[in-house]
């Protein structure tokens, strides 16, 4: 990707895929505030009528609101499973709170005297509360939607995660491919989004009672048409639908060269690894974008496509550290290299799938190996220095940072600090470079694409040989950015497409050319 390409520029040559995530973001905000309204609205009219009901159900939607946003979804996901469904109900709880707490703070603040001159009049309670509570309170009650509505674009960005779509598309792919432009292109419109709907809520807020009747019998009218807005691109699905990582999306050796090599179309949507591959067991996603020595491959019954026209070349994986933290802690580089030829690709996929799959603890794995290779040493007392390590957001990283740590501390007199769980590229790579960390486990294709993104033509020459690569980016990272790439692990870690092992077979599908070919047949 060309480094000095503006953002306008970006934005101009991403133009349909922005538009359909903007449209996504509108629905999936205006489908879950919809919702919320539905719920409130009458739930907050509910607690001013039972009063001691009030305390309870505030407590509860603010104690919603608390709760992290990626957590939320992820508690969803084992009930919904991934999509829509899942980032809807998450969404819709966080709206929740301000509506309600508003809809009570506008009735209860209704002077008592005009109510009481009402139920004078002969209205009853009904009548009271459509033609005197509500009316009054109305400024209140959308102030209470505006907020929501605010939060609800914002939080909607995270529904990517979970295959749902929207604007978190771009944002999390810049995060994983260090690229700023496609960062900006998801979070301006986001920004935009949430400013020119709290602007057009604070004009209706600002209406007389007798226009803001007449508004608010047309909002239900108004949130519907944007909700609607989520199922536009849907309409451009095809017979099978992939589910690719947000990092493998920006990649050459991605859907980049998915695009320009194998000329795949396929309907697609981003994901998280985290669910991906269950996606794929339980029948949600029909092809996604994996890891080669991945140990939820066995475990999910998936069968990797054979790359006929080598997009997805071997890469080495081996730890990158700062050359200060190297002459600070001298002991580190030969400490870290005991690793180095201990892991071959059956091996890491072994270690993989005892944390993905036997949700055994990183640590455990870890120590295991260790100790079965006679590398294992008791810690150390002494503390001459903190190393501090960081690592990815998936199982392969955590392993590899424990056994780090482990040998660290059995070989030197140095303490650890562990920064795991840094998300993508960009963010691990920042911290090494910020010092935040000392050292991370990396891999010789990220380095080379995600981080120094040579011409096309040098990408070529190098990724057919995994020596070329390595020494590359090991030239080039000691040039560029004064970091080191140590001796490398053994494994390698390359993307795949997999399919489920049934409809691979029943589809006669073994390489992604018979994958191209099929979709074209369609």
């Amino acid at each position: 990707m060309n480094e000095q390409q503006t953002l306008f520029d970006f934005m101009r040559q991403q133009s349909d895929k922005l538009a359909a995530q903007t449209l996504q973001h509108i629905g999936l905000t205006f489908i879950s505030l919809f919702i919320a309204v539905l719920i409130g609205l009458p739930l907050g009219i509910l607690i001013t009528r039972r009063r001691k009901l009030s305390g309870p159900v505030l407590g509860v939607a603010g104690v919603l609101q608390t709760i992290p946003s990626i957590a939320l979804l992820g508690f969803m996901i084992p009930v919904l499973g991934i999509g829509a469904k899942p980032a809807i109900v998450a969404l819709l709880l966080y709206a929740l709170l301000p509506i309600v707490r508003n809809t009570f703070t506008g009735i209860t603040g209704v002077d008592p005297a005009v109510k009481e001159a009402a139920v004078a009049m002969g209205m009853s309670k009904w009548q009271v509360l459509f033609k005197v509570e509500l009316p009054l309170a109305m400024p209140v009650i959308f102030a209470g939607i505006r907020t929501a509505t605010v939060i609800t674009v914002g939080v909607a960005t995270l529904a990517s995660y979970i295959a749902a779509g929207g604007l978190g598309e771009f944002i999390f792919g810049g995060i994983s491919l260090n690229n700023t432009n496609m960062i900006l292109a998801g979070a301006i419109p986001a920004a935009l989004l949430a400013i020119l709907f709290d602007f057009l809520l604070s004009r209706l807020q600002r209406l007389n009672i007798r226009k803001l009747k007449t508004a608010t019998a047309t909002l239900p009218l108004l949130l519907l048409l944007f909700s609607s807005f989520y199922f536009i691109p849907s309409a451009y699905g095809g017979k099978l639908t992939a589910g690719f990582t947000p990092e493998f999306m920006g990649r050459q050796d991605g859907n980049l060269g998915l695009q320009s090599k194998y000329k795949l179309k396929i309907h697609t949507i981003v994901i998280s690894d985290a669910v991906m591959y269950k996606a794929a067991y339980e029948n949600q996603l029909d092809v996604i974008s994996g890891y080669s020595t991945d140990g939820r491959l066995e475990a999910y019954h998936l069968v990797v496509l054979k790359d006929d026209k080598g997009i997805f070349p071997p890469y080495y994986a081996a730890p990158v550290v700062r050359e200060d933290a190297l002459t600070k802690f001298p002991e580190l580089e030969n400490t870290l290299n005991l690793l180095s030829g201990k892991i071959n690709d059956s091996i890491m996929t072994a270690l993989n799938y005892r944390t993905d799959y036997l949700h055994q603890s990183p640590e455990k794995v870890a120590k295991d190996f260790l100790l079965d290779n006679g590398l294992w040493k008791p810690a150390r007392e002494v503390n001459m220095g903190i190393v501090r390590i960081g690592s990815k957001i998936f199982g392969e990283q955590y392993i590899l940072a424990s056994m780090y740590s482990m040998l660290i501390k059995g070989y030197t007199d140095y303490d650890v600090a562990t920064k795991t769980g840094l998300g993508g590229t960009k963010i691990c790579f920042d911290a090494l470079t910020n010092n935040q960390i000392d050292f991370y486990p990396e891999y010789t294709g990220t380095g080379l694409l995600a981080i120094l993104k040579p011409s096309l033509k040098t990408v070529d020459s190098l990724t057919l040989s995994k020596d070329k690569t390595y020494n590359y980016v090991q030239k080039e990272f000691q040039k560029k950015y004064n970091i080191k790439w140590l001796k490398p692990i053994g494994f390698n870690n390359a993307y795949a497409l997999m399919m489920r092992k049934k409809q691979a077979k029943d589809l006669n599908i073994k390489t992604i050319s018979n994958l191209k070919r099929y979709l074209e047949s369609k």
